[in-house]
């Protein structure tokens, strides 16, 4: 029987199990996939938690990962037995097999690895969906991407920098500054030492930045609003320090004619068309060198509790990728 990581209840790491679970047959519009390689994100801790809530339990964590086709069900005419696929709105990817809707599933370009793949598709296609649809980053603009040495900000940055932009990034010690620097960052502010609104007024000569990428929530709210020129527009696409407590929209108003927005992945792959041109752009930028997509830990699947504690207490860098 297959292995997977499967939570009995919410909790801490401690309540993931790693056990035999049934072979996944796939239904109408599914594939099953005998995965090489699982990306880990921090939605995945939310679904641990019970932040956010799963179908039922027991649940198998999981939504990014990538593998090679092992069985098609009824209806599926893009994709054979064989063939290398990744995916990153899937569920239950914690596992050897699983089931995918074949919609939701992206063939693997040559030239792109299985565990590059599984660490980059939620990722970058978050990078992706922020840099060229939430604000479509120009040349010559000044950015602020809050923690700039994680698992986005590295994908974000190295983008961000072959658009032609100016990158300010925030991260949390200076060996991640040193990261940070490395891939692209032309400013890099440790925000717990410094009053990261003040820098980047200073940076810009007063005049604030048009967007500030902001994946880290509560910790940064709401000073990444003065970091912000008239108009500018705050991007809220995570909470890795917690969620931002209900705000004053009033705040925007005081602030300068701000927008505020909470964009997020799965609405941005909703159709194949989206998926389809999103990744094309992702795979694009990482085959022709422009984006590295760092993968800084590699732990086997049976492990996953200490990855969790890992991420969780903030010291990875980069991507994880976990090998069934």
């Amino acid at each position: 029987m297959p292995k997977a990581i499967r939570i009995h209840e919410y909790g801490g790491p401690e309540v993931m199990v790693y056990e035999d679970v049934p072979t996944p047959e796939p239904g109408p519009g599914q594939i099953r996939v005998r995965q090489t390689a699982v990306g880990v994100n921090f939605i995945d801790i939310y679904f641990r938690q019970g932040t956010y809530k799963a179908p039922s339990l027991p649940h198998t964590l999981g939504k990014e990962g990538a593998g090679e086709v092992a069985a098609v069900g009824e209806g599926v005419t893009g994709f054979r037995i064989g063939e290398r696929v990744a995916y990153a709105g899937a569920s239950g990817t914690y596992a050897e097999d699983v089931v995918v809707d074949a919609s939701g599933a992206v063939h693997v370009p040559d030239g792109v690895s299985d565990e590059t793949a599984a660490a980059m598709m939620l990722k970058g296609l978050t990078a992706q969906y922020l840099l060229r649809r939430t604000y479509r980053v120009q040349k010559g603009d000044t950015i602020l991407f809050h923690a700039a040495a994680g698992g986005v900000g590295l994908i974000a940055t190295q983008w961000a920098k072959h658009l032609g932009a100016t990158v300010i990034g925030t991260v949390g010690s200076p060996e991640k500054a040193e990261l940070a620097k490395q891939h692209g960052c032309d400013h890099v502010i440790l925000y717990r030492d410094e009053d990261f609104a003040a820098r980047v007024r200073e940076i810009t000569k007063g005049e604030g930045v048009p967007v500030v990428y902001d994946g880290v929530g509560k910790a940064t709210f709401p000073a990444s609003l003065d970091c912000l020129r008239p108009f500018g527009t705050f991007a809220s696409f995570g909470s890795s320090s917690g969620a931002i407590d209900a705000f004053d929209i009033g705040i925007l108003a005081q602030k300068g004619s701000l927008y505020a927005t909470r964009p997020t992945l799965f609405t941005h792959i909703a159709t194949r068309e989206l998926l389809d041109a999103n990744a094309a752009e992702l795979f694009e930028v990482v085959k022709s060198g422009a984006v590295t997509i760092p993968i800084h830990s590699r732990a086997k699947l049976a492990d996953a509790a200490q990855v969790h504690r890992d991420l969780a207490g903030r010291n990875t860098t980069g991507s994880t990728v976990m090998i069934p």
